[in-house]
């Protein structure tokens, strides 16, 4: 019987709904996409609600990941690692910064190796994402950025007053304002800005809302599967060896089903799923898959290696009159978000009947604002709050490219966040978390990230029980070079801060301040920064490079060693790329399309480019 699709894509993320949209655009293509999740959650659309999607069993996959050296400060020495489980997968619960990275990232990939990879032949792929909108808010080039592709890009609105005030901050500490999406990246001296967002009209632009919701998801050629928790990718044997032919799944019901590809399987389960559905097949590292009971298909000891991530440090700042108190942001999600243990209002609305008068007026002003965002696409919950961004170089190497990043948060997430979803030991932290994360309390974050890690972690296949997760080691600071770079970034969130005027000292952890003999206006040594990264470096969610180019697949992303079976999601990066990584994930997805379009001569009517 001949199968039923051309094409088979396990995942339905960043890459794989914009690899599904594209290749379903000719008519005569029949795809399946087969995701674990579903549909988005209504409340996905908000961005200020990414941190409710995160550990959230229907549409996280809630793995943990081993910090290594790292993660002295977490409650167990674990931590959460995100991962969307729905369709949009991961960029529909991250923070939504939009990054396209260095242009040395993208050649840096070319000259080891990753032929078609440089920034000249992935340009194109980055424009034809972009809805860029203009703005008066900042800088963002003209030039070289797209207007009329799936996924928006914009500044939030309004703009919140210390955002301008770190730009202005980071600018005299050096930084040049501008568009760190294009020449800003070229200034030896860094870039400071606004954050763009994937966002359009104050709402989530994730790839579900982007390529699928309201188009391609009801084109007749394309299938989505959701609920579908891929087992094991089928082979047979090829004209060259072992040929992949289709998936098993198990549905929602617990049934478990088969589908055929006639031409290929492309995995875009990501860093950590891709791995896992390849040594759940018996494609990986010979030792460890016996290890774990499975016999060994292809002997690929690059599978799950190399694991790449960004981590950074939170640095909490006082900053009366500039800092955005909890309180203000919670009542800007509607009343339901004030309904938590302690809040303002009653965790079952039918007890709103006995509200106080100022409970009362807290809930409409609650209610106004929600319907602001709903109408208009405004105010605090149109954006996640990480709303300034930075790039410099350290100097201590990697002259390709940028390797500190530095992200302003005016506000310290409550403990909701930093003990519930985070893990940190907040009397650790912190040392008085009530006081400091009091819905009045005024401070800034500035998230100090090294964007450009030398250590690598992995992804160890420990069962071949396809539900239980794989081990994440992180390996966070196993190359030292790691730690001086993030002392280098932090001693520069030092000097922002100080020339940022109306914000105080920084909130050394006390425990830490103890340790090492810190009084207030001391300067920190860097043997307190080290403990501190050592201590709180949580990741950035940004897992890749564990099927890369060259090790695991070629430069058009075909497994090697297997025909039919290719690789599209942020696996296969030959090194990470310096800054938030789900605008190149898209990119991957986009350029995989036209990879695929040639080899299999798909025809489809040219896109411009606005």
């Amino acid at each position: 019987m001949p199968a039923a699709f051309d094409f088979v894509i396990v995942g339905g993320g960043s890459a794989g709904a914009a690899l599904a949209a594209r290749l379903s655009e000719n008519a005569e293509t029949k795809v399946a996409l087969v995701e674990a999740g579903d549909k988005p959650p209504d409340h996905e659309s908000m961005p200020m609600a990414c941190a409710a999607l995160q550990l959230d069993p229907e549409t996280d996959w809630m793995y943990r990941g081993d910090p290594g050296k790292g993660g002295q400060g977490f409650q167990k020495k674990t931590m959460p690692v995100p991962r969307g489980r729905m369709l949009g997968g991961s960029s529909g619960i991250n923070y939504m910064v939009f990054v396209r990275g260095h242009p040395g990232d993208f050649d840096n990939w070319a000259a080891k190796g990753a032929t078609g990879w440089s920034f000249s032949d992935v340009e194109p792929c980055f424009e034809r994402m972009e809805a860029v909108r203009p703005t008066n808010e900042a800088d963002i080039d003209q030039n070289g950025r797209g207007s009329s592709g799936p996924i928006g890009v914009g500044i939030r609105s309004p703009v919140i007053p210390a955002s301008r005030q770190f730009v202005a901050a980071g600018e005299a500490a050096g930084l040049m304002s501008g568009d760190y999406n294009g020449s800003g990246r070229n200034n030896s001296g860094g870039v400071v800005s606004l954050v763009q967002t994937n966002t359009r009209d104050g709402r989530r632009s994730s790839t579900y809302h982007g390529y699928l919701e309201g188009d391609a998801e009801n084109r007749e050629n394309l299938t989505i599967i959701t609920g579908a928790n891929v087992m094991r990718l089928l082979f047979e044997d090829g004209h060259d060896g072992l040929a992949a032919k289709g998936i098993e799944y198990r549905d929602s019901t617990g049934e478990l089903l088969q589908i055929e590809a006639a031409k290929e399987v492309i995995l875009s389960a990501g860093a950590v799923g891709t791995p896992h559905i390849l040594m759940l097949s018996g494609i990986g590292c010979r030792r460890e898959l016996e290890a774990a009971g499975i016999s060994c298909r292809l002997d690929s000891p690059h599978v799950g290696k190399h694991l790449k991530d960004h981590y950074q440090v939170p640095m909490v700042f006082p900053a009366p009159g500039i800092g955005v108190p909890l309180g203000e942001l919670g009542m800007s999600a509607g009343p339901e978000a004030l309904r938590v243990p302690g809040g303002p209002l009653p965790e079952d609305p039918a007890d709103d009947v006995n509200l106080s008068p100022e409970q009362l007026e807290i809930k409409q002003e609650a209610e106004r604002r929600l319907a602001e965002w709903l109408e208009h696409g405004t105010g605090y919950a149109s954006s996640s709050i990480y709303d300034g961004i930075s790039f410099f170089s350290t100097g201590l190497g990697d002259e390709h490219t940028h390797d500190g990043q530095i992200g302003l948060v005016p506000t310290c997430y409550g403990p909701d966040v930093l003990g519930d979803r985070i893990f940190y030991d907040l009397d650790d932290l912190l040392g008085d978390p009530d006081k400091i994360t009091a819905p009045d309390a005024e401070n800034i974050t500035l998230l100090a990230s090294n964007c450009v890690p030398h250590g690598e972690g992995e992804i160890i296949i420990k069962s071949s029980d396809p539900a239980v997760h794989p081990e994440i080691k992180l390996n966070y600071f196993d190359d030292p070079h790691d730690l001086k770079v993030m002392v280098a970034i932090m001693r520069k969130v030092l000097e922002i801060a100080e020339k940022w005027e109306g914000v105080g000292e920084w909130l050394v952890p006390p425990r830490l301040a103890k340790l090492h003999g810190w009084q207030p206006g001391d300067e920190p040594s860097d043997a307190l920064l080290e403990n501190c990264a050592l201590h709180f470096a949580m990741t950035v969610y940004h897992l890749s490079c564990t099927c890369r180019i060259g090790d695991v697949v070629d430069e058009r992303l075909r497994v090697k060693g297997i025909s039919n079976l290719r690789i599209a999601d942020a696996s296969v990066m030959p090194d990470i790329p310096s800054g938030n990584i789900n605008a190149p994930c898209i990119m991957i997805g986009e350029r995989a399309s036209d990879l695929i379009k040639e080899d299999h001569k798909i025809i489809i009517p040219k896109l411009e480019i606005a």
